[in-house]
């Protein structure tokens, strides 16, 4: 019996998160037709949520996808139930948590300002310590397989864990002054 449970809340996840970020691209582009769509709030100008929609795209959207496709795809590959639900669901309600950290601060006008890495340094480390969570699920169930040989489709999952930690890790080095203000260690992109 394989851990389905997980799978569907990231489902779930991706098609709320894509209705959200999708929705939000739209109010922030309606805006550069109609100003006046900000509603005069210093946090829902374009500027606040550009980075916000884009977030909510990437992360929430694309991500959950992320996880549901591989978790879903592990299972079944290496004929093996996930390593951990506990686990498991560790990395689903944290990265619903990453996201309404992004949702609550990006708004507020907490950001790093650098591109596909605005969620500032304690929203970082949190979104670290799922990704490892991730990691941990995904290759131990890789290596309690029960097939003599590993699918090329979980060669491509693992490469794309590895390069995103190791993306996230570089982007996000950086100084902290506060829970709500770092400053970058270089000024990479």
């Amino acid at each position: 019996a394989y851990n389905y449970k997980v799978v569907r809340q990231f489902v779930i996840a991706t098609v709320f998160w894509g209705v959200v970020g999708m929705a939000m691209g739209v109010w922030i582009a309606s805006q550069l037709v109609w100003p006046e769509m900000n509603l005069d709030l210093p946090w829902t100008t374009f500027g606040r949520l550009r980075p916000l929609h884009t977030s909510l795209v990437i992360f929430g959207f694309a991500g959950s996808a992320q996880f549901a496709a591989s978790y879903y795809a592990v299972q079944r590959t290496c004929q093996v139930r996930l390593y951990s639900d506990t686990l498991a669901a560790f990395t689903f309600w944290g990265w619903q948590s990453v996201i309404v950290i992004m949702l609550v601060t990006l708004p507020l006008g907490y950001t790093t300002t650098k591109e596909y890495a605005e969620i500032e340094f304690s929203g970082a480390v949190w979104m670290a310590v799922v990704w490892v969570a991730y990691a941990i699920v995904f290759f131990t169930t890789v290596v309690q397989r029960k097939t003599k040989h590993i699918y090329v489709g979980n060669w491509f999952f693992g490469a794309f864990i590895v390069v995103i930690a190791m993306l996230h890790v570089v982007n996000h080095l950086s100084i902290p002054v506060d829970w709500f203000k770092s400053y970058p260690v270089y000024s990479g992109a």
